[in-house]
């Protein structure tokens, strides 16, 4: 089999929030990049379509606080090249028991890494937000201004539209079965589905989200713990008369819930009146073979918003809407960002299980999968020693990969 046309410096397998990201970046540097993608372009069936993402700082683990504040600043660095917004900034709020170890470390790391926070009791969480949120007496808040929504399947536009006016070239439907060291010529061979699709780069980035593990098993042999899971966002509506109360723009925050049941969501933009709360978690599945089912059942978080709403959110009958997407979950919760490794050396770079905490970080990860294919290395804001925490061979060390004192 010949080769399909044009050799490039890079090519990257996989057009979700990453991989547009990252062929962003490389392009953006003059780096001759080919973006590959398995199904149409902004399609629905992996991890970055949608109406809404969650953006915040307020992580147990203090690299990704680091990583959240340069990925802030990259969003809005795009938006002013493309001309139009997909961040919608407001504050962001964490809540749940007192002593809740996850938490008190939240708090520890935020003033670690020098973000404002404030940690409010149950009636100052009463009067900051006028009584649309409410906590238990034992419960404590944690308000951040570093928050905001993000709109997913416009984002990923986005890079997709900037990679490509900077020079890239873009291509769907064409899966990736094979991917091979060219003993010849040096530089990575890309195998694709189709007659002809054969394709050569000196570097080559998979960031095939729920499909990480098979695709790295194929070519490698690695066996990544990158498990993917169905879950079910859920919209909610909005009282009549009370949509501005938690409508974005007002003051609303999005929010997370560190109490049982595990919950977030985010004010009312996508669908004017609609609310996003949805529970953590979801069913493990295969990708190729998904449930589409209806995930987890809603009573619980019935409950959760009737007693934290304050009685402004319809419950009766359950959700008005449900979106289903995956999310991709390594042991840890922590990704993975490195070189394949073994016969590929560092001429292969994986991006994978970015465990549901993902979307916000895109920019700042697309940056550094273009810094370790072009440079090597990591690069900026987001220093080379955060890398370890998302190490393939962590695995290798312990099959749960990092240790976590905060679980």
């Amino acid at each position: 089999m010949g080769l399909s046309g044009e050799q490039y410096d890079v090519i990257v397998v996989g057009a979700g929030i990453m991989g547009s990201s990252a062929a962003y970046q490389l392009a953006k540097r003059g780096q001759k990049v080919l973006l590959l993608e398995q199904f149409d372009f902004l399609h629905h069936r992996g991890s970055s379509h949608g109406e809404s993402r969650t953006m915040r700082a307020t992580y147990p683990d203090a690299y990704y606080c680091d990583m959240a504040v340069e990925a802030s600043r990259l969003w809005e660095e795009a938006e002013s090249e493309m001309g139009y917004r997909v961040y919608f900034k407001c504050p962001n709020f964490d809540m749940g028991p007192a002593e809740n170890k996850s938490l008190r470390t939240i708090i520890s790391s935020c003033r670690e890494r020098s973000i404002d926070c404030r940690v409010l009791d149950h009636r100052q969480v009463d009067e900051e937000f006028n009584g649309r949120i409410r906590i238990p007496e034992d419960w404590i808040g944690v308000c951040t201004e570093l928050g905001g929504v993000i709109k997913p399947t416009k984002a990923v536009s986005m890079f997709q539209t900037l990679a490509f006016r900077n020079g890239a070239v873009l291509r769907d439907r064409t899966e990736v079965k094979e991917i091979v060291r060219d003993d010849v010529n040096g530089g990575i061979l890309v195998v694709g589905d189709g007659e002809g699709d054969k394709f050569w780069g000196r570097k080559c980035v998979v960031t095939v989200g729920a499909w990480t593990e098979k695709l790295v098993k194929r070519v490698s042999g690695i066996e990544l713990p990158v498990q993917p899971v169905e879950t079910t966002v859920c919209y909610w509506r909005v009282k009549e008369g009370q949509e501005g109360k938690l409508a974005i723009g007002g003051g609303f925050p999005t929010f997370a819930s560190y109490g049982r049941p595990g919950v977030y969501g985010t004010p009312a933009l996508e669908f004017p009146g609609l609310i996003k709360v949805t529970l953590t978690g979801g069913y493990p599945c295969d990708p190729d073979k998904r449930p589409w089912g209806p995930g987890k059942p809603t009573e619980e978080m019935e409950e959760w918003i009737e007693s934290t709403f304050g009685g402004l959110v319809e419950t009766g009958g359950g959700p008005v809407s449900k979106q289903s997407c995956m999310c991709c979950m390594t042991p840890d919760k922590d990704y993975v960002i490195d070189f394949l490794g073994g016969e590929f050396g560092k001429d292969v770079v994986v991006g994978g299980g970015f465990s549901g905490h993902g979307f916000k970080m895109g920019p700042a990860v697309g940056k550094m999968l273009a810094d370790l294919a072009v440079e090597g290395e990591v690069k900026g804001a987001v220093e080379e020693e955060t890398l370890r925490y998302f190490r393939i061979q962590r695995f290798v060390e312990n099959p749960l990969g990092n240790p976590k004192d905060f679980l």
